[in-house]
């Protein structure tokens, strides 16, 4: 370890500047000491971008690292990075006014910016210094571009990374998880009338039956896949992963890239939310994880019930009564006339606050972990990890309160995990259910630990999978019994299409070549169509009996599906009608149960629609099922047929794919276009060297002027993908520029 860049990150640590006093005068000399310091970090650190944008960043501490990559990240789409961080302290509607007031509202319901205050005092002195790495690395990048005008946030504190790790996983995760839907806290918050007293209601009560339902689909959008394979299935010998996060394409769910390199032994390659401290999916040099989002029940309801005519916040526990706590928050709102600050009162007992008033019914949340925090840790000694035994020790603190993970190594072991932080409850209560809270045996008792988790290690199949799916179906031996674990751990998660298509190509594959899993990540093969296109084509050879007129109209069709190889392709057109077929069947609604011929009627409604839209229904999947930027570092532009747009084989994953690409229909416009699906594919083998490839959907950089905007899109819609250069020499062979941060006059090309 450099001690010089030790004594500059100690000095940093105390400089008020980095804390971000920014309102009032600072002590003489603190400016000039505080540049001095971070110069001195600066120079320690070298990025090298690779010939497609990827910041590699070398240093000779782990928290110098942290520094270069918030720099890199900065350099990238700081928009995104302050967008990120204003939501997670509960300050959006500063910038966008009354529509992000619910999440505003529901951010200061969890205290997210009080708890994540207090997360960073009492974090360790490891990652304490790296928060204050990473803002030290943005408020250098602001200093040092003075043409970045930021929207809101000037200076960025060290608590605030905390506050972005909890917003990121419970307000974008686990909240909408536990039933909730963000809009229903405004049934719960008060707004203060004047002096605090209470005043009118954020909304009006809602009734159970008024309350709009959570979004439904096939299964949902938001998800993942990944694999592994040991040494039994792999030509080389060696164990391979695949890493396959299903995101949005745009707002605070995408990704960015990077790859840090300390002299502490640092050498953690992979992708982050914007405005994390280092990668949390990716590899070092001998082992690599990912994530899929799972469903563990980790968040209880509990019906509050306040009965004390004469203390509004007495609630019934036991054969007594508590007492809620109440505060009041204030959010600014970005107004027509400007910016209004409105007061709100907030109500918690002991279970966590109230979020939601259902049918009179007061509903507090208990969130896993919320209070402790702790997951930046973890996820760093995840990525320091040197063998398995080290990776589950590290997830052993099951400070990350949900999400499958998956891991190999260069041992040649493979590893599942049902991950969660799960706590310890009565088996008398259904927990799917709100409970009442005023019956102690409903308390939490501690927490499962990680080693009663549903988890899978080296299963004699050579081959697992997790693609939001249950963890009884991880492969096709051994996997994790039910019976094993109490009702309550695992979730209603399915073996969905995903699961089943990923174990059909593990299985059939007895060893994959690093070609034939590069190949593999991107497979096309549409599972659903093998039992659907029977079903339609023997409900047309039934209509054919009674209307053969009708059944006349649409032979081709059903010839065509029948001939089809039901492998998506940016040529087919059979996809092109059998995805929104299946689609459609699922929102077919009871009114419609008396048709005798269904799957006819949705033929017949997407044949009519791509005549009237193309002159024709053989329409080519490409044509259709279209790839476009719509984000740079700024607000949403919409989707149009007239701008550059890319073909892509992919569909959704409910039909059972493994390319997964989500589309929408755009108002005006022929074509649909991705909002999510695959943001982030990558492929490794852990031989004696890592080998790995990646791709991101569109490219490192938000700038529509660099050459990295929108350069990995075309491998993404061809289904390939580029070098994850890893080795120094590799990394120098293929650097594109060299500097270190904030020093763009030493910019070049070696």
């Amino acid at each position: 370890m450099d001690m010089n860049i030790g004594v500059a990150f100690r000095s940093l640590s105390a400089g008020v500047l980095l804390l971000g006093l920014t309102s009032r005068a600072l002590p003489a000399g603190t400016e000039a000491r505080f540049d001095s310091n971070l110069k001195k970090i600066a120079r320690s650190v070298t990025i090298y971008r690779d010939t497609y944008g990827v910041p590699h960043i070398f240093g000779p501490t782990d928290a110098s690292c942290v520094f270069g990559y918030a720099y890199a990240q900065a350099e990238d789409n700081f928009w995104q990075i302050e967008d990120n961080y204003l939501r997670s302290l509960g300050r959006a509607s500063e910038v966008y006014g009354e529509r992000t007031l619910a999440d505003d509202l529901l951010n200061h319901a969890l205290e997210i910016p009080k708890l994540s205050r207090a997360e960073y005092e009492r974090s360790s002195p490891r990652v304490r210094e790296f928060c204050q790495a990473l803002t030290a690395g943005f408020n250098y990048y602001l200093a040092r571009n003075p043409q970045v005008k930021p929207r809101l946030i000037t200076r960025f504190e060290p608590w605030h990374v905390t506050a972005f790790y909890r917003f990121a996983i419970y307000q974008l995760f686990v909240f909408e998880n536990s039933g909730f839907k963000v809009d229903e806290i405004r049934t719960a918050v008060l707004e203060a009338g004047v002096d605090g007293a209470p005043g009118k209601r954020a909304a009006s009560s809602l009734k159970g039956s008024e309350l709009e339902e959570r979004e439904e689909g096939p299964e949902p959008v938001i998800g993942s896949n990944m694999w592994a394979v040991a040494p039994v299935r792999s030509a080389s010998g060696h164990a391979l992963l695949f890493i396959n996060p299903h995101q949005p394409f745009f707002g605070p769910g995408q990704f960015h890239e990077g790859h840090l390199h300390s002299d502490e032994g640092w050498n953690l390659s992979g992708a982050s939310f914007f405005g994390f401290c280092f990668p949390a999916i990716g590899h070092n040099d001998t082992l690599g994880w990912s994530h899929t989002v799972n469903y563990p029940d980790i968040a209880d309801l509990y019906v509050e019930i306040f009965d004390d005519p004469k203390n509004a916040l007495a609630y019934r526990y036991g054969d007594s009564h508590r007492r809620a706590t109440q505060w009041t928050a204030r959010i600014r709102v970005k107004t027509a006339k400007g910016t209004e600050t409105k007061r709100y009162n907030f109500r918690k007992t002991h279970h966590g606050p109230i979020v939601a008033v259902r049918e009179g019914k007061p509903l507090a949340v208990k969130l896993a972990r919320l209070d402790e925090g702790g997951m930046i840790e973890q996820w760093y000694s995840m990525g320091k990890a040197r063998s398995l035994t080290e990776f589950k020790a590290a997830m052993s603190r099951t400070a990350i309160p949900m999400f499958n993970t998956m891991c190999a190594d260069s041992a040649g072991n493979i590893f599942y995990v049902y991950n969660g932080a799960v706590p310890r409850r009565s088996t008398r209560f259904d927990w799917t259910k709100p409970v009442d809270s005023s019956d102690p045996a409903t308390e939490w008792q501690g927490f499962h630990t990680f080693d009663e988790l549903p988890q899978l290690t080296n299963p004699g199949s050579g081959f697992m999978q997790n693609c939001n799916s249950t963890p009884l179906a991880t492969t096709s031996e051994g996997n994790p019994v039910k019976e094993n674990f109490p009702p309550y751990m695992i979730n209603d998660e399915r073996d969905n299409r995903r699961a089943k298509i990923s174990r059909k190509i593990l299985a059939s594959q007895p060893k994959f070549t690093f070609e034939d899993w590069t190949k593999a990540a991107w497979d096309t093969h549409v599972l659903a169509a093998e039992t659907r296109i029977p079903e339609i084509a023997a409900e047309w050879a039934k209509l054919k009996q009674v209307d053969p007129a009708r059944a006349e109209k649409i032979r081709t069709v059903i010839e065509d599906l029948e001939a089809w190889n039901k492998v998506s392709s940016v040529e087919s057109t059979q996809m092109t009608l059998f995805t929104p077929l299946v689609e459609r069947m699922w929102e077919t609604k009871p009114a419609d149960a008396q048709d005798p011929w269904p799957n006819i009627r949705v033929l017949e409604e997407i044949m009519s629609e791509l005549e009237r839209d193309w002159g024709t229904w053989r329409v080519p999947w490409g044509d259709i099922n279209r790839l476009q930027r719509v984000q740079s570092g700024g607000e949403f532009e919409p989707f149009s047929d007239s701008k550059l747009s890319l073909p892509i084989a992919g569909g959704p994953g409910f039909v059972g794919i493994v390319n997964n690409f989500y589309t929408k229909p755009e108002k005006g416009q022929k074509r649909r276009y991705g909002f999510a699906g695959a943001s982030f594919v990558s492929v490794v083998e852990f031989g004696p060297q890592v080998l790995a490839k990646s791709v991101l959907v569109f490219g490192e950089s938000a700038d529509p002027a660099s050459p990295h905007y929108h350069d990995q899109a075309n491998l993404y819609s061809k289904g390939e993908f580029k070098p994850a250069w890893f080795s120094l020499e590799e990394i120098k062979a293929h650097a594109e520029s060299v500097y270190h941060p904030g020093d763009p006059s030493k910019r070049k090309s070696p």
